[in-house]
């Protein structure tokens, strides 16, 4: 068997449960989980009013060049510094967060299944799914509670740019998943469904 770290990709609608199936998957594997939202493009070049108006819901807007050539290091099982990113203010942090990749690791974002270089370093990927309507009431919800963004402006927001983009680059991407799951099952049903992918796929590079 491979003693190279074995990657989880798991794509989504915001709102769609990427983050709570990545979280339940961390613990059971005992797998560090690295969000591709830490890759938004630096913006401190434009001022707070101009960084709101960018559309951070088109592939464009995150650092795919930086992604792709972390994520190969952490394929052959290298350590990276992973950015973060401060979503109030639309800037990345001064500090990162340094991955030491275990026997598993977990991506998950809008965009993880996006770009070809990146889906061709994972050994599973996976599409979480959910209405349209579910998705919008989690996105407010959160926007609100830890993002200190106003109801008016995720209202915005959502129906502007987060909801024709995924039409457009982030529900096509649910072709290439190996596992499709929904993001209102039961948790420990598509944890399994996850868990279950995965050890074929390891059996079969073994």
């Amino acid at each position: 068997m491979s003693t190279n770290p074995f990657l989880i990709g798991i794509a989504g609608s915001s709102g769609s449960g990427k983050s709570e199936l990545a979280s339940q998957l961390s613990k059971v594997l005992d797998a560090p989980v690295v969000s591709l939202d830490s890759y938004y493009m630096e913006l401190l070049h434009l001022t707070y009013e101009e960084r709101c108006k960018v559309n951070f819901d088109e592939p464009a807007s995150l650092d795919s060049a930086l992604i792709v050539e972390q994520f190969a290091k952490v394929a052959r099982g290298e350590e990276v510094n992973i950015p973060e990113y401060d979503f109030s203010v639309h800037t990345r942090k001064a500090h990162s967060t340094h991955i030491v990749p275990g026997e598993f690791v977990i991506l998950e974002g809008l965009f993880a299944l996006y770009w070809e270089e990146l889906r061709n370093v994972m050994g599973v990927r996976v599409f979480v799914e959910l209405p349209d309507e579910i998705c919008f009431a989690r996105r407010l919800e959160r926007d609100v509670r830890e993002r200190g963004r106003t109801p008016e402006s995720v209202h915005h927001q959502y129906f502007s740019t987060v909801k024709p983009m995924g039409e457009k680059y982030i529900l096509p991407t649910r072709e290439y998943a190996d596992v499709v799951v929904r993001g209102d099952a039961r948790l420990e049903d598509s944890v399994a469904a996850v868990l279950d992918h995965c050890n074929k796929m390891r059996s079969v590079s073994a």
